[in-house]
């Protein structure tokens, strides 16, 4: 039997952990990416003698039985990593919380910081590990959802155990809720903690939150959080050179223009008029891009929810890149760290910020004495749309962001060498994210399990993979979703 042709369009986490795989079983595959780097939201770039973490920076799916670590064993890779006992810090004003990686010393430190929820937090965190091991049980053989076909009926049906069943009542329920339950919502400060937590890896918050992908989320980092030396780039390197080892095609700077089915058989076109045809195509790219991708009459053949959610925004991002002195700044400087802008009450528009500093010894990502950051918050796009509202949002969210920094760390201008800003348009520009959305949908109850968008589609061996898709977004949910795609394709799973 011939070898099937498969072509993958987009070169992010997701693309290449379904191309890699794809071709280690045997197939013909061709991965085209329409940037001049590797990896989508998890990428880099270069300036001067400073290498910047485009977008993910912090490790997951790395602990024995996480989604990478059985896609790189699989694959024969390894990567270089170190895992984080502390994964970050939360500043909140005069407050500041560690998120510990052991589950106990994590709830005594809230404990301690929240003393008159003592109990009220015991009880919470309690009920969150156990529904997240429940949870992490049933997704050990990584099930399909939303079911599409009665294979995946059954993968399910035999994943499930019978304390599965105490689940059930959650599936409608919110993180929100459970903090009720606990008593919890009336502590402000600490549902601002969880909400931070939240928006980084659900985008959204608490208050809509779905209950079942939320446990998942505050338990994540406990089952493992890395530094991964140089960035989350190297993933999608190895992924490449996995590929590319057993025969794959891997093309930087194509963009894929239309895509066309003739016959039994698909079309794509690249922006430089090329042709390739293959068996099937797994589209690693945002739905918000499959309406100008795809030639019409295909387009309309996707599914309504597909179609529907090609039309929606998601967050965009404000992103600061900095080139820093470390002799400017404080010795105890986190490599991952939260700061709450101290008069700000939402988890946007610069009053959440995510921080990613480069190890101290990361010589990949700066020369000795000097470090790089990369600084983040959630942005409305609604509010990015015309020039005159783009330039001044960028101007202003710029100075706010910088603000915050400087409210926690007061010597951090004296550090500053250089300031890149990543607003929108670069985002849509370099990754190709349309109209700059990143992150994908946030996890609510009608976007999540089996209200998700499914990798596969009405259109035959036409799948999708990606932040879109389920379960989502992150390094983990884009990796399982390319897995998702390999083993629909070609029954085959991952070496346990």
């Amino acid at each position: 039997m011939a070898k099937e042709e498969i072509i993958v369009i987009g070169g992010g986490i997701g693309g290449l952990t379904a191309g890699a795989l794809l071709s280690q079983a045997g197939c013909k595959v061709t991965i085209l990416e329409a940037s001049r780097e590797w990896g989508g939201c998890a990428g880099k770039f270069q300036r001067h003698k400073f290498l910047y973490a485009s977008g993910a920076t912090l490790g997951m799916g790395l602990e024995n039985g996480g989604i990478h670590e059985r896609v790189f064993r699989h694959l024969g890779i390894t990567v270089d990593a170190f895992r984080l006992d502390e994964v970050m810090k939360i500043r909140q004003a005069a407050r500041t919380l560690t998120f510990h990686a052991d589950r106990q010393q994590h709830v005594q430190s809230l404990q301690q910081a929240f003393p008159s929820y003592s109990h009220e937090i015991a009880g919470f965190y309690q009920d969150v590990y156990q529904k997240a091991a429940k949870i992490r049980l049933l997704m050990k053989k990584l099930p399909i959802l939303p079911i599409k076909t009665g294979r995946e009926a059954f993968e399910l049906l035999t994943s499930l155990k019978p304390t599965h069943v105490t689940l059930t009542p959650d599936f409608f329920k919110t993180v929100g809720a459970l903090l009720k339950k606990h008593s919890l919502h009336q502590c402000k400060d600490f549902v601002h903690f969880i909400d931070g937590q939240l928006i980084d890896s659900m985008q959204t918050v608490s208050k809509d939150c779905a209950l079942l992908m939320g446990v998942l989320a505050l338990d994540i980092y406990h089952e493992g959080a890395y530094y991964v030396k140089g960035g989350l780039y190297q993933f999608a390197d190895e992924l490449v050179e996995a590929a590319k080892r057993n025969g794959a095609k891997t093309v930087l700077g194509r963009r894929v223009t239309a895509v066309r089915k003739i016959g039994n058989q698909y079309e794509v076109e690249d922006h430089r008029g090329h042709i390739r045809t293959a068996d099937h195509v797994i589209c690693n790219a945002p739905v918000q891009a499959l309406r100008n991708l795809m030639e019409k009459d295909l387009f309309e053949q996707l599914s309504s929810g597909v179609k529907k959610r090609s039309k929606q925004d998601t967050w965009g991002t404000m992103t600061l890149y900095m080139s820093l002195d470390e002799a400017h700044l404080p010795e105890d400087f986190p490599l991952f760290q939260q700061l709450m802008n101290h008069n700000g009450k939402s988890h946007d528009e610069g009053n959440h910020l995510f921080l990613s500093v480069s190890d101290h010894n990361d010589r990949n990502r700066a020369p000795e004495g000097f470090r790089t950051l990369t600084v983040s918050t959630h942005i409305n796009l609604d509010h990015w749309k015309s020039k005159t509202q783009y330039d001044q949002n960028k101007a202003v969210l710029k100075e706010k962001m910088l603000d915050t920094i400087r409210y926690y760390y007061p010597s951090i201008d004296q550090a500053i060498i250089d300031i890149y800003p990543g607003a929108p348009k670069a985002w849509e520009r370099f990754p190709h994210r349309p109209g700059g959305v990143v992150g994908g949908f946030a996890q609510t109850r009608t976007h999540s399990l089996f209200f998700s968008l499914s990798h596969r589609t009405p259109l035959k061996n036409f799948w999708l993979c990606g932040d879109s898709v389920f379960p989502g977004g992150g390094t983990i949910g884009v990796s399982v979703s390319g897995y998702h795609c390999f083993h629909s394709i070609t029954g085959r799973r991952l070496i346990q």
